[in-house]
């Protein structure tokens, strides 16, 4: 006969295994509170950014928020209206009208930050600035599209903002591209 073997009680387990949980999230707190108790002066840290760098990381960023607001658009705007799901009686209307409400108002949000990054750079923010207004009269257009209201004119003014924004940033050597957002990144805004 074998000998059975001896099992730890519970409490020895979890006074083994609790604190073992916690090494890592420890060691997370510690370097997260040294590193930022070493900060130290700002003055003695390496300087900011150059003007060209700033221009360039304006320039990126502004192809990555204009791309995401292009890529929002067609997904959940132009391509569900051109497959007729916009239509009064079309399988999925509602649900396809919300998440174009959704992407409408992720292609407002997007577009503005575009706008912020483009002053970054001259020659980006003087391509982009007559597009203000475009963009600002898109704010209230995702409320129509929720509600299927004007469909076909929300469309095209989502279709002509974008068209126009992707024209200057090419204009200004910044090439847009539509990079389609996550469905988390939508519902974030």
């Amino acid at each position: 006969m074998h000998p059975s073997p001896v099992r730890p009680s519970a409490a020895a387990v979890r006074r083994v295994f609790v604190p073992r949980a916690f090494v890592p999230l420890l060691l997370c707190c510690a370097l997260l509170f040294g590193t930022a108790a070493c900060g130290g002066d700002s003055d003695a840290s390496p300087s900011a950014t150059s003007s060209a760098e700033r221009q360039k990381f304006a320039k990126t960023r502004f192809v990555a928020n204009a791309g995401l607001a292009a890529g929002a658009t067609y997904q959940w705007i132009v391509k569900p209206y051109r497959d007729g799901r916009f239509k009064s009686g079309a399988d999925g209307r509602r649900f396809a009208l919300v998440k174009a409400g959704l992407a409408g108002a992720f292609t407002y949000n997007r577009l503005k930050a575009a706008l912020r990054n483009a002053k970054g750079d001259p020659t980006l923010a003087k391509a982009v600035a007559p597009l203000a207004a475009g963009i600002e009269a898109l704010k209230g257009l995702p409320a129509k599209l929720r509600k299927g209201d004007s469909t076909e004119a929300v469309v095209s003014s989502f279709d002509g903002v974008i068209g126009k924004v992707k024209d200057a940033g090419k204009s200004a050597g910044a090439e847009v591209t539509d990079r389609v957002p996550s469905a988390g990144q939508l519902a974030r805004g």
